[in-house]
């Protein structure tokens, strides 16, 4: 499990931002927050019959998101605070398209779902976040925070 954590802040800091990158051996230390801004989101929910629906129209965002690798949890700071507790760090997919980053995370009412980061390789490395639960899924692109990553003691 330390490895694949270990993975996971590595492909962070591989993600483009500059200031992961230049931190000698941040690749190797779990201990660290992450910090993302969406910049819009989009919502899917099954109909009556079980099926997925199509997406919602895109609309603007500007949320933080933090990934904290020493609490294993994500924080999305919308206008309710959504706190979900990392139980799982799972395996590593990638393809053609796309580098997919699964969590098994749970939330207050303790059912498991999934919450991956993606970076789609043929569209410039953008990157998103989605969180799929039973009957709904919602999807926040997402850049690195302008800000340098913060380190937790």
């Amino acid at each position: 499990m330390i490895k694949l954590k270990t993975a996971i802040v590595f492909f962070l800091l591989a993600l483009g931002a500059s200031s992961f990158a230049q931190e000698k051996g941040a690749a190797n230390d779990p201990g660290k927050v992450f910090k993302f801004l969406t910049t819009g989101f989009s919502v899917m929910e099954k109909d009556e019959k079980g099926d997925w629906g199509k997406w919602s129209e895109l609309k603007p965002a500007s949320i933080v998101i933090t990934l904290d690798t020493k609490k294993g949890r994500i924080l999305i700071y919308s206008q309710e605070v959504q706190l979900y507790d990392i139980i799982n760090y799972e395996k590593i997919e990638e393809n053609d398209n796309d580098v997919i980053y699964p969590f098994t995370c749970t939330d207050d009412d303790g059912r498991p779902f999934t919450i991956s980061i993606i970076t789609r390789k043929k569209q410039g490395n953008r990157k998103q976040l989605y969180i799929t639960e039973k009957n709904t899924v919602l999807m926040y692109n997402i850049i690195n925070y302008p800000d340098k990553n913060i380190e937790v003691k």
